[in-house]
C-alpha cells in the first residue's frame, strides 16, 4: 500500500509539472522533485530523501554541469578544428561521464532526483555554438570551457567543505583536482590560440 501511495504522489507530481511548470527545464524539475521529497514533511509519502536540501541541490547542480560538459564536449568532437580542442573534447566526454555515472549511483542510493539533461541556459550555449564552425567554433567553446570549469571548480571546493552528506562530500573532494586538471589544461589551449 506504502509503494502505491508513493507511486500515486509521484505520479500526480509529474502531471502537475508538466501542467503547471511546462516551462521548468531538466534542473529546475530534479530541484523540485527534491523538494517534495523533504524528509522533514514528507517523508511518508515520497519516502525521504537521504541528505539535507543543501547537499541535493549540489548533486542536481554538479549533474546540471557535468551533463552539459558531456553534451558540449560531443559537439566539440565532430566541430573542433583544432586538434588540442578535439582532444580536450575528447577528455571531457570521458571523464566527465565517468563523474555523471558516479554522481548518478550516489543519488540513487540517496533517493536524490538528478536532472535528465542540461539545464535551459546550457541547451542555449549548445545551441549558440552549433551555429559556429572553424576557428570561430573553438574558440567560442574554449571560452565556454575557461567559464564553465572556475564554476565547476568553485561548486565542487564549496561541496568538498560544506556537505553534510559524506558521500557527496567524498565525491566533491575526489573530482575538485579532476576539474582543476579540466581548468589548466583549457587554459594552456586558450592561451595557446591568442
Amino acid at each position: 500500500m506504502k509503494k502505491l501511495s508513493f507511486a500515486i504522489v509521484i505520479a500526480f507530481a509529474a502531471c502537475a509539472m508538466q501542467s503547471c511548470g511546462g516551462n521548468k527545464d531538466a534542473k529546475e524539475n530534479a530541484d523540485s522533485l527534491n523538494k517534495t521529497k523533504d524528509t522533514t514533511t514528507n517523508v511518508a509519502a515520497t519516502g525521504g530523501i537521504a541528505v539535507t536540501a543543501e547537499d541535493a541541490k549540489f548533486a542536481t547542480d554538479a549533474a546540471n554541469g557535468g551533463l552539459a560538459e558531456v553534451a558540449l564536449g560531443k559537439l566539440a568532437q565532430t566541430k573542433a578544428s583544432n586538434p588540442q580542442v578535439k582532444n580536450f573534447a575528447d577528455m571531457m566526454v570521458t571523464d566527465h561521464g565517468k563523474a555523471n555515472d558516479e554522481l548518478a549511483a550516489i543519488a540513487k542510493a540517496k533517493n536524490i532526483t538528478l536532472p535528465a539533461a542540461p539545464d535551459a541556459d546550457h541547451q542555449k550555449k549548445l545551441e549558440d555554438l552549433a551555429k559556429l564552425s572553424g576557428k570561430d567554433f573553438d574558440k567560442a567553446y574554449v571560452d565556454a570551457m575557461v567559464d564553465g570549469h572556475k564554476k565547476t571548480l568553485d561548486l565542487m571546493n564549496m561541496a568538498a567543505k560544506d556537505c553534510k552528506d559524506s558521500e557527496l562530500k567524498a565525491f566533491a573532494v575526489k573530482t575538485a583536482p579532476v576539474v582543476q586538471t579540466h581548468l589548466d589544461a583549457i587554459n594552456r589551449i586558450h592561451d595557446s590560440m591568442k
